[in-house]
């Protein structure tokens, strides 16, 4: 695994324990000592962090942001409620429920701001310490959280750009498959920032995978002049292979994001790279943060925005991810 000439990754800002936990931690975590640190959890007051993601319904991205989350909630005594939606409105009300649970921390993605940034401003205004995660990092100060946890999307990108130069590749096809989300259209513009050839997007319906591989076909059988194809979500990669063998293409499947199916794409040489921005660290500090914030007054990273990617990940670093990925945690 390497990380990218042109990224900081985030190091290990704390020692990560990956036994199994409690989805919502607390008192039966803290007896049987499965929280972080392989002893006791903590002694603080119990509190309850909400966390609003504009997931789809299947995106196993997001599974892996939970496991996170949910080891962190164990240790630190925390109940953690979870809630998604892809559309900005909805993911806004959703932020609305939190508030009026008084929850004691929420965490939230912004990729479709201007939707829900006037709720995120409400709980802050509210007295509650917000983290954004994953998208939206630019207007994360903006809406008054205490920081941003996630990847550079511009500056993943870019080294995706890169490395397609490296791999010799003149046309990518760039596959967004959320339409307004500012983060994918952001990699997509940073791919190409730097890549020499030439870089074409094409919308999908994200939450429909038959029609989204259909999409990708069609493109392929009607241009096979692209020799790389970039989805920016782990499930797409696995469509774009389909895809791919539909139409007799030869182009180079390479994707964002990791899970168990990318590490056996990888194994099987039917992916070429895949860009880790490591999901369960950003569940992970998030809720940590949360926690520090309210029993510590802490801010992780001075409130300027902690990086969790991206990395290039290979057919050669599989050995080392399978037994994560099998487990969830990458």
């Amino acid at each position: 695994m390497r990380t990218t000439r042109t990224a900081t990754v985030l190091i290990a800002l704390c020692a990560l324990t990956l036994a199994g936990c409690s989805g919502s931690g607390g008192k039966d975590s803290e007896e049987s000592g499965s929280g972080g640190g392989g002893g006791k959890a903590v002694s603080t007051p119990r509190m309850k962090i909400a966390m609003v993601t504009h997931s789809g319904q299947g995106d196993t991205f997001w599974d892996i942001v939970q496991s996170g989350a949910e080891q962190a909630a164990a240790k630190d005594n925390v109940e953690f409620l979870y809630s998604a939606d892809k559309e900005g409105k909805e993911q806004a009300q959703l932020i609305q429920a939190a508030i009026d649970q008084k929850a004691d921390g929420i965490i939230v993605t912004l990729a479709k701001p201007e939707a829900v940034k006037a709720v995120v401003a409400k709980a802050v205004s509210a007295g509650i310490p917000v983290v954004t995660i994953n998208s939206g990092a630019q207007f994360s100060t903006e809406v008054g959280a205490l920081s941003h946890i996630g990847q550079d999307e511009s500056v993943a990108g870019e080294a995706v750009g890169e490395e397609l130069n490296d791999r010799g590749r003149k046309k990518a096809l760039c596959v967004i498959h959320e339409q307004g989300n500012v983060s994918l259209e952001e990699r997509c513009a940073g791919v190409k920032k730097t890549f020499g050839g030439q870089v074409e997007n094409l919308n999908v319906e994200g939450t429909n995978m038959p029609a989204s591989t259909s999409s990708i076909e069609a493109k392929l059988q009607a241009d096979k002049s692209i020799d790389a194809i970039v989805t920016l979500g782990a499930p797409f990669a696995a469509a774009s292979v389909k895809a791919k063998e539909g139409s007799g293409s030869t182009a180079e499947v390479d994707t964002f994001d990791l899970n168990a199916e990318v590490v056996k794409r990888l194994k099987a040489e039917e992916v070429g790279f895949a860009v880790d921005q490591q999901p369960y660290l950003q569940g992970y500090l998030a809720v940590d943060e949360i926690w520090l914030n309210r029993t510590n007054g802490n801010v992780i990273g001075g409130g300027k925005p902690v990086l969790t990617g991206p990395a290039i990940v290979t057919a050669k670093d599989v050995p080392q991810l399978e037994k994560y990925t099998a487990r969830g945690t990458r």
